[in-house]
């Protein structure tokens, strides 16, 4: 593969992130919200942040280890969020990950999306396993992964610290991990 790939769903485009983006990224994923919803995020998020993910994708796709989307309704081609996996190229399987800008949210645009990268994950990159991981509070992206199909495999409790915050203050999160095989894939079709 040497394009970046396009996905298309009902409603939704996947297809690489762009510098015309920077101003969306910046303004989506500076919002407290999502900061709060996700494990990597930083805050207050800048343009250069927007720079480092995009060229994090960018040299990811050259590597063929990290496939990370920007999702765009595909009536506008508006960019609302992103969308990724992140291989583990000796074992064959990868890590998804996910967020949808807050104006979207509970439209069914998550869950469209995350089908679309499982069919790619298993169809086009022939993954063996797709694992994907939420912070304990945000039940409706653990929703987004049963729909799709995923199979709770445990909680990881108090895993990360929670970002802007040291050791010393305790803010550790648990994490639910959810998984599915490219066997359980194929048998829900």
């Amino acid at each position: 593969m040497n394009e970046f790939p396009k996905l298309t769903t009902k409603r939704l485009i996947l297809d690489q992130i762009k510098p015309d983006d920077i101003p969306d990224i910046v303004t989506y994923a500076g919002n407290i919200k999502i900061v709060e919803n996700t494990r990597t995020m930083p805050h207050p998020y800048f343009d250069e942040d927007a720079i480092a993910w995009m060229n994090m994708a960018n040299e990811g796709f050259k590597n063929k280890d990290h496939y990370i989307f920007a999702i765009r309704i595909k009536a506008t081609r508006n960019f609302i969020g992103g969308i990724g996996l992140s291989l583990t190229v000796s074992n064959n399987r990868a890590e998804l990950g996910y967020w949808l800008a807050e104006p979207f949210w509970n439209q069914g645009f998550t869950t469209e999306a995350v089908n679309a990268i499982l069919k790619f994950g298993f169809s086009t990159l022939n993954l063996n396993k797709i694992t994907a991981e939420y912070l304990s509070t945000n039940t409706a992206s653990g929703k987004v992964m049963i729909k799709n199909g995923m199979t709770k495999e445990g909680e990881l409790k108090n895993h990360d610290i929670k970002r802007g915050h040291s050791v010393a203050d305790n803010a550790y999160v648990s994490l639910i991990q959810y998984r599915i095989l490219k066997s359980e894939y194929k048998s829900s079709m």
